[in-house]
């Protein structure tokens, strides 16, 4: 049957090591609450929540896994020492895809995002092919309520994912998809793709890339030991200061494949974590930042979970750095 469930989350991937009670909660399994979105109140500052979902991968001819990264982020992230306070985090369980039913799993999951950004709830969510985007903005379009709101979207990628739709959506389409249904209403779009390689994009992409609305830079800007790199950062600040929200989504294939070789696509071109963390802290201090995603994790490409390990650190960071007021 093609169709989404929502399945929430399950002790059994929250496990760790054991520590002193006298000491407090020391690792994540101790200290993450799992919370059924359909049946219990959320009272908490941050959530977690998967995508399970590659069908948009099989479109886009990838190679399939990325269903499972959800579980394996989970699986690494709860053997962390935390060292942030005044958080409460909560894990809110998964939007699964059914074999075919991509669009229907887009559409729990912005009505997921929605909900978590009501109750003053900032999303992490756990991906999944890149098609998530789709559903993860159209969440964050709900809660504006048809308020004029001006959106960021920051997209670490070696990608542009602006692929026009041909015969369907896929992993490759979301930000095209975004574009197409947002020119004329109250969210007015922009997009910044940082991280984009020459040789993982068509000419095509590139020139669609040359609208008014969107920006990016190239993998070889893209090291924070560069030159340019102070150039990126200014390019970037000016890009949130004309923003009222910003939405970041990660796809691990952006990545040096020696930092990311679970991907689908891995390159060795890719940018380093450390440039990611020194810009993620920079975009999560303007206190714009609605939401956030990863993407493209695949497990079943993974080596010693390096990829996962890499990725629950990302959230683990996103948590540390976030401030914890709700946007409104």
């Amino acid at each position: 049957m093609e169709k989404a469930v929502y399945m929430p989350a399950t002790h059994d991937q929250w496990v760790g090591r054991p520590s002193n009670p006298d000491k407090g909660n020391q690792y994540w399994h101790q200290e993450i609450k799992i919370v059924n979105l359909e049946s219990e109140t959320l009272d908490a500052d941050m959530a977690l929540l998967g995508y399970a979902c590659d069908e948009g991968v099989r479109r886009n001819l990838g190679r399939i896994g990325a269903a499972q990264g959800p579980t394996s982020i989970r699986e690494r992230l709860a053997k962390h020492p935390i060292h942030f306070d005044g958080r409460r985090i909560v894990d809110t369980g998964d939007v699964v895809c059914l074999r075919h039913a991509m669009e229907l799993a887009q559409e729990m999951l912005a009505d997921k995002v929605c909900r978590l950004l009501d109750a003053g709830v900032f999303p992490i969510v756990l991906g999944g092919g890149h098609d998530m985007a789709y559903g993860h903005f159209n969440g964050i379009k709900r809660f504006a309520k048809g308020e004029a709101k001006r959106v960021g979207i920051i997209n670490f990628d070696a990608h542009f994912d602006l692929r026009p739709v041909e015969e369907n959506t896929n992993s490759g389409t979301p930000f095209s998809q975004i574009f197409a249904e947002n020119q004329d209403g109250n969210i007015d779009v922009s997009y910044f793709a940082v991280g984009i390689q020459r040789q993982a994009n068509t000419k095509e992409l590139f020139q669609i890339a040359e609208s008014p609305d969107i920006d990016y830079a190239v993998n070889f800007e893209c090291e924070s030991s560069n030159p340019e790199f102070g150039v990126l950062k200014a390019k970037l600040d000016a890009f949130i200061d004309k923003q009222d929200w910003v939405y970041i989504t990660i796809d691990m294939d952006g990545f040096s494949s020696a930092y990311a070789p679970g991907v689908s696509a891995p390159s060795p071109l890719g940018f380093t974590p450390y440039f990611v963390f020194k810009m993620l802290r920079a975009i999560l201090s303007s206190k714009k930042v609605v939401s956030c995603d990863l993407a493209e994790l695949n497990p079943t490409l993974d080596r010693d979970s390096i990829t996962a390990n890499l990725a629950a650190k990302l959230v683990d960071f996103i948590v540390m750095e976030h401030p914890v007021s709700p946007i409104k």
